[in-house]
């Protein structure tokens, strides 16, 4: 795997993270569905390697947590 390859899309995905939350807000389905459809693509543009998934885990892990701290405010 060409790892400095997929820290340069995990950092594109973080970017693209963020404009999707601006444009639908992260309460909108339509942010989790380009979630979760972004992230299984990344995993699959690395044959699904163990490392790239648990980084897209990670993430999505943070997103969650980003968005259940901004409901208990």
């Amino acid at each position: 795997m060409d790892y400095k390859a997929f820290y340069a899309d995990v950092v594109d995905w973080i970017n693209q993270a963020n404009q999707a939350a601006a444009k639908y807000g992260m309460h909108n389905e339509q942010f989790w569905l380009w979630v979760v459809d972004s992230s299984g693509k990344l995993c699959q543009k690395y044959q699904n390697h163990r490392l790239a998934i648990n980084q897209m885990l990670m993430l999505v892990n943070w997103l969650e947590d980003v968005y259940e701290r901004g409901k208990a405010r």
